[in-house]
């Protein structure tokens, strides 16, 4: 068979001969179909292409389209794992001493459960979103209400609420604006104006503690609770409600205490408000201390009184201790206030850290919200009242 198939249109084409043999015997549907086959490729083959490409079927778009995968669950045995602290498998032995000193010793001991366990690492201070929640394992049950305990693996309120600090040897700053809590504006402006790293102090006689207490923990304050003393001249100095005295049983001063304890959560420790007859008795203040100390709290004496023996039952208890260094506001002037914190920052570069103490007045917290912001300029550290108490332990 002779065709030529590229002859132009109009030209005699020699017409192809169809052969009419019989398939031979044996040839059935198949081959037929085979040949149908073949042919009709040679005719595809000859056609020219489309221009467009064919669209993919709904169904082959469907496939070739990616589709999103359900994240994987973890596996069965991380659903399962319980955070532990570091010291989970201690057993915590606490003993006191002749001179009254308190050892804590730690043994290991087997873990409660079975399988893996994630295990914390020690740490100061508290996640931000979670800093106005107390941390349940250090509360206790008392008559008077939830008060401060020291945890069952060993830690402690002041870690735990503890403001942490870059620890570099330079110099440091504490500064502590208490009497939070006794007026609403001027708590509120406390809280709002000065900067994060100002430790505050709530008066345990306040109103709505709990409430600021939320807000100044928010912020990114450390607190501490201020207890009432006995002053020189009681009662005609009160210091007010719940104040403890020496002239009291032990038993009644520790009843007061717990029952300021209970006011307020979230603290690092204790710091006294007023105290010169109290902070001298050593009948008196001994049980004090040692309860402070036994539930994790540092102590922090504002150093109104000369002839205080906080520091050594604090030295005798090895618990956490500071004292102030500083008035800054006992003239309620800026520029006196700004030159109590010149020579703050002047002793604190002597001595490497210093302590201010100042109460929550108009003048004193806009003075030193303003001095602050300058001397972070000038590379000076401020810190909370526990970064330099923990020191002293």
């Amino acid at each position: 068979m002779s065709t030529d198939l590229h002859a132009p249109l109009g030209q005699n084409r020699k017409k192809p001969r169809v052969s009419r043999r019989r398939l031979p015997v044996g040839l059935g549907l198949g081959a037929v179909s085979g040949a149908a086959i073949l042919g009709l490729s040679f005719y595809v083959a000859l056609t020219p292409l489309p221009l467009r490409a064919p669209q993919p079927l709904p169904a082959q778009v469907a496939e070739a389209s990616p589709q999103p995968q359900a994240a994987a669950p973890p596996p069965a045995n991380l659903q399962t794992l319980e955070t532990r602290s570091s010291t989970s498998g201690a057993v915590v032995q606490r003993n006191t001493m002749p001179d009254g000193s308190v050892v804590t010793q730690y043994s290991p001991a087997l873990r409660d459960g079975s399988g893996p366990a994630l295990i914390t690492t020690p740490h100061i201070g508290q996640d931000a979103r979670m800093a106005a929640t107390p941390n349940p394992d250090l509360l206790e049950d008392s008559p008077e209400g939830k008060i401060p305990v020291i945890g069952p693996d060993g830690l402690r309120p002041i870690e735990q609420y503890g403001r942490p600090w870059s620890g570099a040897h330079g110099t440091r700053i504490a500064i502590i604006v208490g009497g939070l809590g006794l007026s609403q504006t001027g708590t509120q402006k406390a809280i709002k104006l000065l900067p994060e790293e100002i430790t505050l102090a709530f008066a345990s006689s306040g109103n709505s503690l709990q409430r600021w207490m939320q807000d100044a923990r928010r912020a990114g304050h450390e607190i501490l609770l201020q207890i009432p003393l006995e002053p020189l001249g009681y009662p005609a100095n009160d210091p007010g409600r719940g104040t403890l005295l020496s002239s009291q049983t032990a038993a009644k001063n520790l009843h007061q205490l717990h029952e300021a304890m209970a006011s307020i959560s979230n603290y690092t420790g204790i710091m006294n408000y007023m105290g010169a007859r109290f902070l001298t008795d050593a009948g008196a203040l001994e049980p004090i201390m040692r309860d402070i100390a036994a539930r994790g709290l540092l102590f922090l004496d504002d150093g109104s009184s000369a002839q205080s023996l906080s520091g050594k039952f604090a030295k005798a208890l090895n618990m956490p201790y500071s004292v102030g260094d500083l008035q800054l506001d006992d003239q309620l002037q800026k520029q006196a206030i700004v030159k109590r914190l010149d020579e703050l920052e002047r002793i604190a570069k002597r001595n490497g850290s210093a302590i201010g103490v100042a109460s929550a007045f108009d003048e004193s917290v806009t003075t030193i919200a303003d001095w602050v912001r300058e001397a972070k300029s000038r590379g000076i550290e401020i810190v909370g009242i526990s970064a330099l108490a923990l020191e002293n332990q």
